[in-house]
């Protein structure tokens, strides 16, 4: 019998948040080891651990993997969160990027400045309004499903929950104007397995602090300043 997965990041979101959440979805225990030191990192990197010199790391399957979306895709496949056919999972692969490029714009958002800070806070919101959730409204409001693709729950429906929640954190009341979306959240929000990883207490990382950008600074040696997107 396989272990539990084993993910090796930061004692933070990150890239490794949505690892998080889909194996939680999919009702997966899963252990975490924290890079907390430069030498943590060197020795993954001289282990010969990290293909391309980078994290997120996830051993699984007797496995080593690297690439965030490589990961992602085969824990969605392995755990029948993929969809039934290749039509699905083409659509299923279209959303799930449409809703990375919305992330990208909230990923960088711990590592900026504090005036950059809220020049992206608009960038966020105002992509996430005028782009990104209306397409979704459409695609909830066109098939009339519970679901993103082929009326069941798949990546695509965590990956979407989990931007949702995350661009609320920057403006509360950001799906005022979408109904469906609205409907959508409460409805994969009590998903069992969602409903869990959704409690306190859960392996779901909070909102990154101050403490958690020095820690990735100081581990990848990142000694510029990102800038608002």
């Amino acid at each position: 019998m396989a272990g539990k997965p084993k993910l090796y990041y930061f004692d933070g979101r990150g890239k490794m948040e949505s690892i998080r959440w889909l194996l939680a979805a999919a009702g997966v225990e899963f252990e975490e080891e924290f890079l907390e030191s430069r030498e943590q990192y060197e020795k993954l990197l001289q282990g010969g651990s990290l293909l391309f010199q980078q994290v997120p790391l996830v051993e699984i399957d007797g496995m080593k993997m690297v690439q965030t979306r490589a990961i992602l895709s085969y824990i969605a496949a392995k755990y029948n969160l993929y969809g039934k056919d290749l039509k699905e999972r083409a659509l299923i692969d279209m959303y799930v990027g449409g809703t990375d490029d919305l992330m990208g714009f909230i990923l960088r958002f711990p590592f900026l400045s504090a005036e950059d800070k809220e020049k992206q806070r608009a960038v966020i919101v105002e992509k996430a309004t005028s782009r990104y959730f209306p397409a979704y409204e459409k695609i909830l409001k066109d098939h009339g499903q519970d679901f993103l693709v082929g009326n069941s729950f798949s990546w695509a429906d965590v990956h979407l929950l989990e931007a949702i929640l995350m661009v609320e954190e920057k403006k509360s009341d950001v799906l005022s104007g979408f109904p469906q979306l609205q409907a959508f959240k409460a409805r994969i929000s009590s998903i069992p397995t969602i409903k869990k990883f959704l409690q306190p207490g859960s392996q779901r990382k909070p909102v990154p602090d101050d403490k958690y950008v020095e820690t990735v600074r100081r581990v990848l040696r990142m000694y510029y300043n990102m800038k608002a997107n």
